[in-house]
């Protein structure tokens, strides 16, 4: 008998809360404050911060910590806002720190 799958996910490293899928994934290339982030479409069950400005690796963004919203465990960052015109894709988009998230159903 053949087992069925559910899809890919990710969730966070402290409660196991699903926070995204796998298939929301947009790019593999980008740095957290920990290390390696994953940025994505569309992020689950997740809790957003006040805004603020802030100076990253790309230039001023306004940008919004997230955390899980069962356990609060800080896991990225919600991309609000670009200022320079080529990084607007990641308006809206959400960082996942990899450190912070683990994979389920692989």
């Amino acid at each position: 008998m053949a087992e069925l799958t559910g899809p890919r996910l990710y969730s966070c490293c402290n409660c196991r809360n699903h926070v995204s899928l796998h298939d929301d994934i947009v790019s593999k290339a980008f740095q957290g404050r920990h290390g390696r982030a994953f940025l994505f479409s569309h992020a689950m069950n997740i809790g957003v911060g006040p805004k603020e400005d802030r100076q990253l690796t790309t230039g001023l963004h306004t940008v919004a910590d997230i955390h899980c919203a069962d356990c609060r465990q800080v896991l990225g960052w919600k991309y609000e806002r670009a200022y320079e015109a080529s990084q607007k894709y990641k308006e809206g988009k959400f960082i996942l720190e990899k450190s912070k998230i683990v994979k389920e159903n692989w």
